[in-house]
């Protein structure tokens, strides 16, 4: 009996030992399709170059979904379709202005006289969906704050004024996305919260922590209970530069914005199919979203995670992959300033039936992969992370509890869908975030191909396994 036993268990090993080199077979042939003929890098070379910015509404918006519907074609998808949505029209509407007023310490000239104020210009962006200032713009004097509880503390001396929020990155957070999302809020919240206090105007640090001094815009959020009141992201530099000034004596700022929305217009999911031979109705969704702010190339945030979706299926296509279950290559529209995209496509999927068993997203730029994140139950966490060691020759080192993204997070409310995100190395994402050093010319090849390589080899491991 004892030998009985000892035999099952060798032949259980050996069974499971035959699977993981057939699946090591496959993720390696698949990844040397991407590796060695990949069209990931020139596709993003085309949607940065020929199109360019993309903003819900834009026309580049158009342009883009155009070019995403003809790349699922040519991509090899089984169907391929454009799902509307109705999306925002913001417009920036014309150069952002700002100039800085303030009485030096030190005469010009020795011996000569005080001038009343000298003026520098400084590097600003309106942050996303804030209103503009009007033709005359706004003057007025800056109140320092560096968190929302200073701000409770000076509320009584901000009314009629311009409130500069110079929240700086932590840097000692290695994860640059926990500096982002601890300094997001002043981004998001900082203008009403400054305007119920009776603000004219709101100035916000970057959030980044590069070494340049590009303004980095990125969408906020009005509370309607105050007043809309104009606001600007500032570069890095800069906002050195205001905070060092303000700490000696006052300082002027006038603003010219022209922000404003214009009516809402429809824009649509780009979405390419690969249907399955055995499990049609069960359904793995892939992908990243097209928009990208108007000051920008949009190249990492999120060209990347675009071509890295076609450039998956592509590969499943050339290398001859047959998917068990139905894959869905989704590029969404209006994930920067309303997540329309993300919100329509979960709708359907409900009116649809059909299980959805995975969603992953691409959206944290196109740096070298570091490791794959995974949201759902903990018997589901425990079989990924068994795949770790046929993903991990390929970067994704890690399989980490927690990962999702905006685009999907709609479907995961809606179904419960597990959801997962392919985590690039995070030192540089935030230089370029929503700045206009965001190009083509910031995306590293091999970096590219490679993150596209880790998410194709998981998205294969969750087809053929399930979850």
């Amino acid at each position: 009996m004892r030998n009985l036993f000892i035999l099952g268990i060798l032949l259980a090993a050996s069974f499971f030992s035959f699977g993981q080199n057939k699946d090591s077979l496959w993720i390696k042939k698949i990844s040397d399709e991407i590796l060695t003929n990949g069209k990931a890098y020139e596709n993003l070379r085309y949607l940065t170059k020929q199109i360019g910015p993309r903003l819900a509404g834009s026309a580049g918006m158009v342009k883009s979904e155009q070019w995403g519907l003809k790349m699922m074609q040519e991509s090899g998808a089984d169907s391929a379709w454009m799902q509307e949505c109705m999306v925002p029209h913001w417009v920036r509407g014309g150069k952002d202005y700002a100039k800085a007023g303030y009485i030096p310490s030190k005469p010009e000239k020795k011996g000569g006289p005080f001038p009343a104020y000298v003026y520098k210009e400084l590097d600003v962006a309106a942050l996303g969906n804030s209103a503009g200032t009007g033709k005359s713009g706004i003057t007025e004097e800056v109140v320092l704050v560096h968190s929302f509880d200073e701000l409770e503390k000076k509320k009584d001396v901000v009314k009629g004024k311009i409130v500069f929020y110079n929240h700086k990155f932590n840097d000692t957070y290695i994860n640059t996305f926990h500096a982002y999302r601890d300094a997001s809020p002043y981004r998001g919240q900082g203008p009403s919260r400054a305007s119920k206090y009776g603000a004219k105007a709101v100035i916000i640090r970057s959030m980044s922590h590069a070494a340049d001094n590009n303004p980095h815009t990125g969408a906020t959020r009005y509370d309607s209970a105050y007043a809309k009141i104009p606001a600007v992201a500032l570069g890095l530099r800069d906002a050195d530069w205001l905070s060092e000034q303000l700490q000696k004596g006052n300082v002027k700022v006038t603003l010219k914005t022209n922000g404003h929305f214009l009516p809402d217009t429809i824009g649509h999911n780009i979405i390419g199919e690969l249907r399955g031979t055995e499990f049609p109705d069960e359904i793995i969704t892939v992908g990243g979203h097209l928009d990208c702010w108007d000051n920008c190339e949009g190249a990492h945030d999120d060209g990347a995670g675009c071509v890295q979706t076609i450039e998956i299926l592509r590969a499943f296509k050339a290398v001859g992959y047959k998917p068990k279950r139905t894959i869905r290559f989704v590029l969404f529209a209006n994930e920067e300033n309303g997540l329309r995209g993300g919100t329509k496509y979960a709708e359907e999927a409900v009116k649809e039936g059909k299980q959805h068993i995975l969603a992953m997203e691409s959206d944290a730029g196109g740096f070298t992969p570091r490791s794959l994140g995974f949201s759902g139950s903990d018997a589901q966490y425990e079989k990924v992370l068994s795949w770790k060691k046929l993903i991990a020759p390929y970067g994704c080192t890690e399989i980490n509890k927690g990962g999702g993204g905006a685009d999907i997070g709609p479907l995961n409310r809606a179904l419960k869908t597990p959801t997962a995100s392919l985590n690039p190395d995070s030192q540089r994402y935030f230089d370029i975030h929503h700045a206009r050093s965001d190009v083509f010319e910031a995306v590293n090849k091999r970096e590219l191909e490679l993150g596209a390589v880790n998410m194709a080899a998981f998205i294969y491991l969750v087809d053929k396994y399930g979850l």
